[in-house]
């Protein structure tokens, strides 16, 4: 739910652990909302932040480094072990979640603007008053005419990153 009490996603079960809950930033991932991130997905998320889309070899890569049962889906359980580490150090679990915000970032400033954010959610298919995106910069610690930071969007993910 957005601070300005508007629900922006649909709701779902979490899986917290004692250092994280990844839930929100895989429910924007998952895109048909079927409960596993497949290629299809992966490339709609790209797609609404770059007209090129996103590179195949790419995607691949990705799906292949998450994708631990080869089914070719990445399932929460995989994607939570992905980013909360799974005994592949800092850097390894948290460059996807800051390559995540770089594609966000599309003047490539470091802060996420209102418009940003506005493109991010529409492309991601959650309708997002100007009211929900200024509540979303707020809660991650900026202000509207500055943005948010990288550690601002993963308070509006509410993703805590420890370490």
């Amino acid at each position: 739910m957005c601070p300005s009490g508007r629900t922006l996603c649909a709701e779902t079960a979490t899986t917290t652990t004692m250092t994280s809950d990844f839930r929100p930033a895989f429910d924007v991932l998952d895109s048909d909302r079927d409960g596993k991130i497949s290629k299809d997905d992966l490339r709609a998320f790209y797609a609404g932040f770059s007209s090129s889309g996103a590179d195949e070899n790419l995607i691949g890569s990705m799906m292949s480094a998450a994708d631990s049962n080869k089914d070719g889906f990445v399932q929460y359980d995989e994607f939570e072990r992905v980013l909360g580490g799974g005994g592949g150090g800092a850097r390894s679990s948290w460059g996807v979640m800051e390559d995540v915000f770089k594609i966000m970032d599309k003047d490539g400033d470091g802060k996420l603007s209102h418009e940003d954010l506005k493109s991010y959610m529409s492309a991601a298919g959650f309708a997002a008053t100007d009211e929900d995106i200024k509540a979303m910069i707020i809660l991650g610690g900026g202000d509207d005419n500055q943005g948010v930071s990288y550690a601002g969007l993963l308070k509006i993910l509410a993703v805590d990153h420890v370490g």
